[in-house]
């Protein structure tokens, strides 16, 4: 891999986890300090490695500059504090000598860390996948910006409120099996790191943005972040392994899902040996590894849809499956969008006029979503109508490629 290659590459795996370490290292209160001593060592690689050549372990020479950075930034904090700050009145205290670690372990277990403090309930969730993004995926305002569809002024704006609050809240960086009080807190907690992470992963699934059909990168950070999660004994539990499982099955039908071009191809238009079998047989596995307990969770019934969503064929069995799933689901957390989706199931399962009465009671009408199930759905039964919800869709439709297809609906009828 050349140098113009490698370095993105690098700053996108290895940024993160410099980061991570050295928040935990200096406390969650000098945030910045450690971005500033990973970015830094990113230009010195740039700067060095022009001249003198990509080094024989790139990612060791990275760590080593980051410890000898991070070491030199300690020294100096420490001459200021030592000759300098006792002449200012109130002066904070210094950071005290710190050992950078590096190794993989203490590398996993920052990240996961971090995550537990960066979903700390004190923020708002969408200033916690801003923070995700930036600190445990080394994505960069700009990229966090057209993902969540939002201006850099924005994003800047919502991640120093973010350090801000972490700082007041003195919120630390810490075991998750010491420092939480009972298994309830460590379980509160991880409610709002999962719905962090289903979030995170709707973001990449969906994309809102106009050159995007999907944002792998996106819902890959999501999974990595997801499978730390199971990789601790603490947080292994069976929500966590049906978020995970409910992930692969989605992530198996990327290739599938999206034409050369970009634009997106339906469910029932997908070419099925595109599917990712392996990402589907780890999704089964994950589904079975949160069969464990007796607690079901709304990531359990999704990840039971997902999985009938993995088998192709038409059958009736398939829909009243996902019918019930979809009804476990409801009950479990309510949601507009699950119930409107539940009534393409019902149509499978009751017939489309069963259906079109249930869909026409939610009214979601500032969704096109709502007009595109009953275009759907009125097709064959009353093709005007039909028409008419494509039309309202298209007005409605915030992307150029949701307007495409549903142009290709109305071209259908």
């Amino acid at each position: 891999m050349e140098q113009k290659e490698l370095i993105p590459h690098l700053f996108r795996t290895e940024f993160r986890k410099i980061t991570a370490v050295l928040c935990k290292a200096f406390g969650i209160e000098h945030i910045e300090t450690a971005e500033d001593i990973a970015s830094e060592t990113f230009l010195s690689a740039l700067e060095t490695w022009t001249y003198k050549g990509i080094p024989e372990n790139p990612v060791a020479w990275l760590y080593s500059v980051a410890k000898n950075k991070a070491k030199n930034h300690i020294r100096r904090h420490q001459v200021f504090t030592g000759k300098i700050a006792p002449q200012i009145r109130h002066a904070e205290p210094g950071i005290q000598e710190i050992e950078i670690d590096l190794s993989d372990k203490n590398i996993m277990d920052s990240q996961l860390q971090m995550l537990f403090a960066v979903c700390h309930p004190s923020i708002s969730t969408e200033v916690q996948i801003s923070l995700s993004l930036r600190i445990l995926c080394g994505f960069g305002i700009d990229e966090i910006a057209t993902a969540l569809l939002t201006s850099k002024e924005t994003i800047n704006k919502r991640l120093f409120r973010a350090k801000e609050k972490l700082r007041l809240e003195k919120v630390k960086i810490e075991p998750i099996a010491t420092g939480f009080a009972s298994e309830a807190e460590i379980n509160k907690r991880l409610d709002t790191v999962l719905t962090t992470l289903y979030l995170l992963f709707n973001e990449g699934y969906y994309s809102e943005s106009d050159n995007a059909v999907l944002r792998e990168d996106l819902c890959l950070e999501a999974m990595r972040l997801t499978y730390l999660l199971i990789e601790n004994e603490q947080t292994n539990q069976p929500a966590v392994n049906a978020l995970l499982s409910l992930m692969c099955f989605h992530a198996s039908r990327f290739n599938a899902r999206k034409t050369e071009k970009g634009e997106i191809i339906l469910y029932h238009d997908q070419d099925e040996t595109l599917w990712n079998h392996e990402l589907i047989s780890k999704g089964a596995y994950f589904l079975h590894q949160a069969s464990h307990g007796n607690k079901i969770s709304k990531y359990h019934a999704e990840a039971g849809i997902a999985y009938w969503h993995t088998i192709k064929a038409d059958t009736p069995e398939k829909w009243a499956a996902i019918l019930q799933f979809f009804d476990q689901l409801l009950q479990i957390e309510y949601s507009p969008i699950a119930a409107l989706n539940r009534t393409y199931a019902l149509s499978k399962v009751k017939g489309k006029t069963t259906a079109i009465a249930e869909a026409e009671k939610l009214n979601l009408t500032d969704n096109h979503f709502y007009f595109v199930l009953l275009g759907e759905l009125y097709t064959d039964i009353d093709n005007r109508k039909a028409k008419q919800n494509f039309q309202k869709a298209f007005l409605l439709a915030k992307t150029q490629t949701d307007k495409l297809t549903i142009q290709k609906k109305i071209e259908n009828l």
